[in-house]
């Protein structure tokens, strides 16, 4: 590898405030690893607590960190020639257009043998400040990963919209920790990302209704745009599509006004699913209800399998580009970091890392 390419552009936090674009060494595969070369990457929330806030809830920086967990591209190698894909089946080949998984659980607590790996108590995900030395995240034009977390992005799915994979997984497991939704009317507080993919997640579990609550009027067109039958500004009282009582209720805010609105509307004996990740502490909420109402109070974190299943939706799926509302070149990180933090301007932002390099 000669100078030139020795060195990779990366999206590195340092600090609160202090988000870099700066050359990153250019990884090596080895045994057991696959080397990507990323071409977009999704800036989530968690990445913009990075930038706004120096951690995200009790996970503070000590180091500085490459950000990113929303990330495809193209496989250029794998480490070994006896590298398995996932689960030990077919790999992506070289060349092919792939979508990272995140997540690298241990496989061996209590939570991964009993079949919940999203909530393994020693896993690995990228651009996460969980463990010191941090896990480096995916922004960077080439990143090396476990190959059985590489996924070969079905046939007619663009990267573009493939990019959308990790969120709406998220948003797939919250449906599904909300148990059977055919017929149902669900109530989704929070129309940012992932509150507008949990829309399209519900309603491709058979939803009959959604009612989207938030305080943006930018924001809930997106929700309009991912399914949503009916819009309500969260602040005001008197907006004619308040629900009189829903099914099932999922809270993709984090914020305890949103978990509050929830429990208050959700009928006797229904669900509610916290899925925004509420500030660190104690957060009020009125637990009198959880019990006169026997309400089921869930919570989602994360993702496991529901991966492979949110590409064959956004496959099917073309709706699901108008959630991308702009793609920045990664040498204006910043700005895109701006926009996505504004969510009267966007709903998903994502950095473009420019055309595959060669092998």
């Amino acid at each position: 590898m000669s100078a030139r390419e020795a060195s990779v552009p990366g999206c590195v936090i340092h600090g609160a405030g202090d988000l870099r674009v700066e050359d990153v060494p250019s990884p090596v595969p080895g045994p057991g690893e696959a080397l990507v070369a990323v071409r977009y990457g999704g800036v989530c929330g968690s990445d913009l607590h990075y930038w706004r806030h120096g951690g995200v809830g009790d996970f503070r920086l000590r180091e500085p960190m490459l950000l990113g967990h929303e990330v495809v591209g193209t496989l250029v190698a794998y480490g070994s020639p006896d590298t398995a894909g996932p689960a030990g089946g077919p790999r992506p080949a070289a060349g092919a257009s792939v979508a990272v998984h995140p997540a690298t659980p241990c496989g061996v607590c209590p939570e991964c043998v009993d079949g919940r790996r999203n909530v393994c108590r020693d896993t690995r995900y990228l651009g996460s400040a969980a463990r010191f030395p941090h896990v480096q995240g995916g922004f960077a034009a080439r990143i090396v990963v476990p190959a059985e977390q590489v996924r070969a992005l079905p046939a007619g799915l663009d990267p573009r919209r493939g990019a959308l994979a990790e969120p709406l997984s998220v948003a797939l497991h919250a449906v599904r920790r909300a148990g059977d939704l055919t017929g149902r009317h669900v109530l989704v507080t929070g129309a940012g990302p992932i509150g507008c993919l949990v829309v399209a997640a519900a309603k491709a579990a058979g939803a009959a209704r959604v009612t989207v609550t938030d305080l943006l009027p930018a924001a809930l067109e997106y929700a309009r745009a991912a399914g949503a039958d009916t819009l309500v500004r969260a602040d005001d009282p008197d907006d004619s599509g308040w629900p009189g009582e829903v099914d099932t209720a999922v809270e993709a805010s984090g914020v305890a006004a949103g978990l509050d609105t929830c429990l208050r509307l959700v009928r006797r004996g229904g669900v509610v699913v916290q899925l925004g990740m509420l500030p660190p502490g104690q957060s009020p909420f009125p637990g009198n209800l959880v019990v006169s109402r026997e309400i089921e109070l869930r919570g989602a974190f994360r993702f496991d399998g529901e991966f492979d299943d949110a590409l064959r939706l956004l496959a099917a799926e073309p709706a699901f580009d108008a959630l991308v509302s702009a793609v920045v070149p990664v040498r204006d990180a910043a700005s895109a970091f701006e926009l996505a933090a504004d969510r009267s301007r966007s709903c998903k932002v994502l950095l473009d890392f420019g055309a595959a390099p060669a092998g």
